[in-house]
């Protein structure tokens, strides 16, 4: 029961900050757009949820190694994520280039 409650507190302390840098930061939302700002070296952090495909995850997590990057597994599937960012839509991964007021890439730890 406390497991499943602390749980939950991290996944919404996740949405809210993610919210934030969706008000105040800069970030790319989707798959083709998150290799490339990862591979121009842009991406503070990447978040990728948990029904993306393994063979794209490990894709973005190895370039994310190449580029120095942490890699958040998000803990709900790509809907999910979407209505975390505030969209209609679904999103599989996510890049945030500029946390703006946001302290999301201090609180993530690097994996």
């Amino acid at each position: 029961m406390v497991a499943k409650n602390k749980q939950k507190k991290t996944h919404e302390s996740i949405n809210n900050r993610l919210a934030l840098v969706m008000k105040s930061g800069k970030y790319t939302l989707g798959y083709k757009t998150t290799l490339k700002s990862l591979r121009s070296g842009k991406s503070k952090l990447v978040i990728v949820g948990n029904n993306c495909p393994p063979l794209r995850k490990s894709e973005i997590e190895y370039y994310a190694m190449l580029a120095k990057t942490g890699v958040h597994h998000y803990t709900g599937n790509n809907v999910e994520l979407g209505t975390a960012c505030g969209r209609y839509y679904r999103v599989g991964c996510l890049s945030v280039t500029d946390p703006g007021d946001s302290d999301i890439i201090k609180s993530m730890p690097t994996e």
